[in-house]
């Protein structure tokens, strides 16, 4: 194993630490720790995946659409099976005053588009994602193996929704990470994690907590 794998298996580890122990505000440390490797290494954002599209329009209706779709198939499926199996439901208890409170459901959207959308997928999605990448070995086990770890740590993130909340959360990170490939960059699963968050939201506002549709 070369020196830059051996520094990116480091990095790696140390981020999954920092999730997994739950220091301070994970994302914030992740970020932090990704500036400081860039500043180090002397590359830019770009490596991480925060390249421009050539048709970003065109890519923000087409991810727009696959959210929906995502959103529409964790309700018919992964939700009520992740429930099932538990036993449990998704504890989102932490959103209990946000159901006709629109100053609360603009300021959560506001922040799922900031730290939640754009902080998470550079965190998660650009930085993890991409020193995974180069700590193992190339070809498709190498991905598969990279996409899962990092969509575990993402989930284990948001242990405070439960053991449902947390399969949940991993299942998304696996699209975006697919949306991410999808459309060789990373805004595209910034988009479809703020699109994601925006839907969840707006219908609690609206009708409080959705659980599986059976």
């Amino acid at each position: 194993m070369d020196r830059r794998r051996w520094v990116s298996g480091a990095e790696v580890a140390l981020g999954a630490i920092v999730v997994l122990l739950d220091v301070l505000l994970p994302t914030l440390v992740l970020l932090l720790m990704a500036s400081v490797s860039l500043a180090v290494r002397r590359v830019g954002p770009a490596t991480l995946g925060l390249v421009r599209s050539a048709h970003p329009a065109r890519m923000a209706v087409e991810v727009l659409g696959w959210t929906v779709a995502w959103t529409l198939l964790e309700l018919a499926l992964v939700i009520p099976v992740a429930e099932h199996l538990t036993g449990r439901r998704q504890d989102v208890s932490e959103f209990a005053e946000l159901q006709g409170n629109l100053g609360l459901t603009l300021a959560l959207i506001g922040l799922s588009w900031t730290l939640a959308a754009v902080g998470e997928e550079v965190a998660y999605r650009g930085y993890l994602l991409t020193r995974m990448r180069e700590a193992l070995p190339a070809g498709n086990l190498g991905v598969v193996t990279a996409v899962l770890a990092s969509a575990v740590l993402f989930g284990m993130a948001h242990t405070e929704q439960g053991v449902v909340g947390v399969l949940v959360t991993a299942a998304d990170a696996v699209v975006f990470t697919a949306l991410r490939y999808r459309y060789r960059t990373l805004w595209a699963s910034v988009l479809a994690h703020g699109y994601n968050n925006t839907i969840g939201l707006t219908a609690y506002f609206l009708v409080g907590p959705i659980h599986g549709l059976w």
